[in-house]
């Protein structure tokens, strides 16, 4: 750590604490040349985590774009404000517990669609039409009866 009085490398740690949240330390250090005492801040970082797309590209991860989607998808459902945020905090969780740098955007995909399923179940079939691009009305018929079938309601609602 460098002096920020003369710029000597040379510093000795004179007091060292946590700050509330925890993930801060605050350590009071003295300059071995001038004597002159600064503090310092040490905060941990996240490890980065990058998203492989499915054309093989890769970006950083974006939990803004991940709390617009789903977000989207649960535009004027009668649901409590924050659900999306809530929603995409637990999934950005997940995906840094696993401890792998590198997430397929499928398996970022796939949580969301656990998400919204367990959240409104509009809002999953908004999102899964979008997400999983459907080749028909039949691909779709299927998912929602599906829906119906874990509801334990009639599937059959032609």
């Amino acid at each position: 750590m460098r002096c920020p009085q003369c710029g000597a490398r040379e510093t000795r740690v004179v007091d060292s604490r946590d700050l509330e949240d925890s993930a801060t330390i605050r350590r009071r250090r003295e300059c071995s040349a001038c004597t002159f005492r600064f503090t310092t801040y040490e905060r941990t970082e996240a490890a980065r985590l990058v998203v492989v797309k499915r054309d093989g590209t890769r970006q950083e991860f974006d939990r803004e774009r991940l709390v617009a989607g789903l977000r989207k998808a649960l535009t004027r459902r009668p649901v409590a404000d924050g659900v999306a945020e809530q929603a995409a905090d637990e999934i950005e969780a997940e995906l840094r517990a696993a401890g792998a740098g590198e997430v397929p955007s499928s398996r970022i995909g796939s949580r969301a669609m656990e998400k919204l399923r367990g959240i409104d179940q509009i809002a999953y079939i908004r999102f899964a039409s979008v997400y999983q691009s459907y080749e028909d009305l039949e691909d779709l018929k299927r998912e929602v009866d599906s829906l119906y079938a874990t509801r334990g309601a009639p599937a059959d609602v032609s």
